[in-house]
């Protein structure tokens, strides 16, 4: 995945680089003013100049280097999972990267669509969106499980079965940090069905996500094998070597990308001004997953667009975005544990380790939110996105 095409001094916050500006300057607000306008502002302070991005500068350059990509990633993959066989790491990574280019396109043809043809870049869109999401189901699932066991582990001490062709994702939570979180300190009667529970809660959640695991990694070569596929193959070979730019775009110059590229900055402003404030109220309440989610979609529809007009990646996000990832992971773990504890005719016990672990991954997801408060870099902004000041 090339991260840097082009060596533009175009980079978010004015002409200085990501160096020079921390995320602590930005929370403190300690940065010039030029620098504290937030990911909506992608011009420089001192205004366009002659090697300003444009669509055919940019835009075309980046979606042929990402459909080649594909290409690349799409070969290796028909290479590596010959043997059909779910938990094949080399077939993995050959996936992710099938899914990273196909995610990159398809943001791009979001972001810029007035730069393009419309109607292509909308179909195209859909079915890249098909694509990524088929791909990626499986090694959710995996990490979903890998995730909970590791979690139902530090909870007990006991050991667990590993997830059967996973690697765990992460460290893991605090041991007890669920049962002090929602119950407060366990008693003697409460650490036994614990200790009872979780080998329990560890098979079931087994037994769940890796038969959806396996019908995920079904439903993926299926979908490799089919001629909506082939179809979605053939565009992005096209892609790699021929852009279709909307008529008019050569003439807008640098304003047919500066423009969708703030408006998704904008965005993003807007979906971070809406998150709850802190978590000083309802610390547990799973309905506003959903803005935090909006928010994680909308910063890698903004890191997309500064990689195409910037020519690289923006590292001054990489702290929040990561936090935000951790956010949707511990959140469809908490949904897994308790899908699992709806089970019928579970054992007490089980139910009650279920109830623990959904209780720590919820405290995790408290955790992400928390941590991304702390790094994300432009609150003087999203002050001023709420308040409406200019």
């Amino acid at each position: 995945m090339p991260e840097g095409g082009r060596s533009g001094d175009r980079r978010l916050g004015g002409g200085r680089g990501p160096e020079d500006l921390s995320p602590g300057d930005a929370r403190r607000g300690d940065a010039r003013p030029e620098d504290r306008r937030g990911p909506g502002d992608l011009r420089p302070a001192s205004g366009r100049g002659p090697g300003d991005p444009t669509a055919e500068s940019a835009l075309a350059p980046y979606l042929r280097g990402q459909a080649a990509d594909f290409l690349r990633s799409l070969r290796l993959h028909r290479e590596r999972s010959a043997p059909s066989e779910p938990g094949d790491h080399g077939a993995r990574a050959a996936a992710d990267a099938l899914r990273r280019s196909a995610r990159r396109i398809s943001g791009s043809l979001h972001t810029f669509r007035n730069a393009l043809d419309p109607l292509w870049a909308d179909h195209l869109r859909t079915e890249l969106a098909w694509l990524s999401g088929t791909l990626g189901r499986e090694h959710a699932y995996a990490a979903r499980l890998a995730r909970l066991l590791e979690a139902l582990h530090q909870l007990s001490g006991a050991a667990l079965p590993a997830a059967r062709g996973s690697r765990p994702t992460g460290k893991a939570p605090a041991a007890g940090s669920a049962a002090s979180a929602a119950t407060g300190t366990p008693d003697a009667q409460s650490r036994a069905a614990l200790g009872v529970g979780t080998a329990r809660a560890g098979a079931l959640l087994e037994r769940q996500l890796t038969l959806a695991r396996t019908r995920a990694h079904s439903a993926a070569l299926q979908a490799l094998g089919s001629s909506r596929f082939h179809a979605v193959a053939d565009a992005v070979a096209l892609l790699a070597s021929e852009v279709p730019l909307a008529p008019g775009t050569t003439g807008r110059g640098a304003e047919a990308l500066l423009e969708p590229a703030e408006r998704a900055g904008q965005r993003l402003l807007g979906a971070v001004a809406a998150l709850p404030p802190d978590a000083t109220t309802e610390p547990y309440n799973e309905a506003q997953d959903t803005l935090w989610h909006q928010a994680r979609l909308l910063l890698r529809l903004h890191r997309y667009a500064h990689e195409v007009v910037a020519g690289a990646a923006d590292p001054v996000l990489t702290g929040a975005g990561h936090a935000l990832d951790l956010h949707r992971d511990a959140a469809e773990a908490a949904a897994a544990a308790a899908a699992a504890a709806r089970t019928p005719r579970i054992a007490p016990a089980t139910a009650y380790a279920l109830g623990v672990l959904h209780a720590d991954q919820r405290h995790e997801v408290e955790a992400a939110r928390a941590v991304f408060r702390e790094t994300w870099p432009y609150a003087t902004a999203m002050t001023a996105h709420r308040t409406g000041a200019p």
